[in-house]
């Protein structure tokens, strides 16, 4: 897969998982899964199995970029944004970037804060969604539901491409359901999760803005152009700030996928993004030196200190230097309220 560039978008807070994740320190850079590497570094793991180092690309702000250099050293291309403009600006550079390099190119984005089970089943569905890809269409990986989880938005598939192929032809993108409408969904066998992994020509996705938002099209192509050569700071902090920020699924995959432009591979690699201590919790993650009465769930300490929970099932203890969670599994998705209200109360030194 000579022509194949991998794009790791490497942002969010994380905020869900406070006091864990913050903004200087997001849910990428650290290990919740407790195998000894972090979210990011298990993404430039798989993605390594499929092409070389220096087809692998990741996109991230300023305040990050360090510690990615840092824990993946052969990493050779990071593309600083100079402020978050959301997933479509984010990978639009990057596509316009390799695009101008290499306009043979084909990309697959892959976000830096997630984790698959099966590197082999997901290499497959890789290299299904290249093939698509490469005729065309812009293809994404729709995860097989676990359950009719509300958390997550839906994929509506229909007919295969044929020829062999397990991609099929994506009819809807669906907003995240209610418990009624995705126990449907579920058992009709045609939803996938949306996980916002896409695989697409370069040419293919600047055709699709160029045409959908002309300007944001115009402005990450001529930040492009420029980014190997000395105008590219003064290019970039003169574009950057005016583009539009919107994501890639509203910029480009829903509209397209109207246009019968999309297909999905479904994913039966095993699939979390990890986004709540619920998540956490199934890894068995918890700190070794807890003291458990009566009780179960999950407890993590930055240090050493010893945490005893009792007489409370489904616990979520979190401790950091500076700041205590608790609550309980039921109420992880919760958890986001917190870093709000400290924003609200001027604490942004805990944010």
């Amino acid at each position: 897969m000579a022509d194949f560039h991998a794009v790791i978008p490497a942002g969010g807070a994380g905020t869900r998982l406070w006091p864990l994740s913050r903004a200087s320190r997001p849910k990428f850079l650290l290990d919740l899964t407790g195998n000894g590497r972090t979210l990011i570094q298990q993404t430039w793991d798989r993605l390594s199995a499929l092409t070389e180092p220096g087809h692998i690309h990741v996109v991230s702000g300023a305040a990050h970029a360090p510690r990615i250099r840092e824990q993946l050293p052969a990493l050779e291309h990071v593309y600083v944004e100079p402020a978050p403009r959301d997933s479509m600006p984010a990978i639009g550079l990057a596509a316009a970037i390799i695009n101008h390099r290499d306009p043979d190119a084909i990309i697959g984005s892959f976000a830096a804060d997630q984790t698959i089970a099966d590197d082999q089943a997901f290499a497959d569905a890789v290299r299904a969604a290249i093939a698509a890809a490469d005729s065309g269409l812009v293809c994404t990986l729709g995860i097989t539901p676990r359950g009719p989880s509300t958390a997550f938005g839906y994929i509506e598939a229909g007919a295969t491409l044929g020829d062999g192929s397990t991609a099929r032809r994506i009819t809807r993108f669906v907003e995240k359901p209610d418990a009624a409408t995705a126990e449907r969904y579920v058992a009709s066998g045609s939803y996938f999760w949306n996980a916002g992994m896409f695989v697409t020509r370069t040419d293919v996705l600047l055709g699709h803005l160029e045409r959908l938002h002309p300007a944001l099209h115009d402005g990450l192509v001529t930040i492009g152009r420029a980014w190997d050569t000395a105008g590219r700071e003064a290019t970039l902090n003169r574009i950057w700030p005016d583009l539009q920020k919107i994501a890639i699924d509203h910029a480009v995959a829903e509209p397209v996928s109207l246009e019968g432009g999309m297909a999905v591979v479904p994913g039966t690699f095993g699939w979390d993004d990890i986004g709540d201590f619920a998540a956490v919790h199934e890894f068995g993650a918890s700190a070794s030196d807890t003291l458990w009465i009566d009780s179960d769930g999950l407890a993590v300490a930055d240090d050493d200190t010893l945490i005893a929970v009792v007489g409370i099932p489904d616990a979520v203890v979190i401790r950091t230097e500076d700041a205590i969670l608790v609550t309980t599994l039921e109420h992880a998705q919760r958890v986001k309220e917190v870093p709000a209200r400290l924003k609200e109360l001027g604490r942004d030194d805990l944010v």
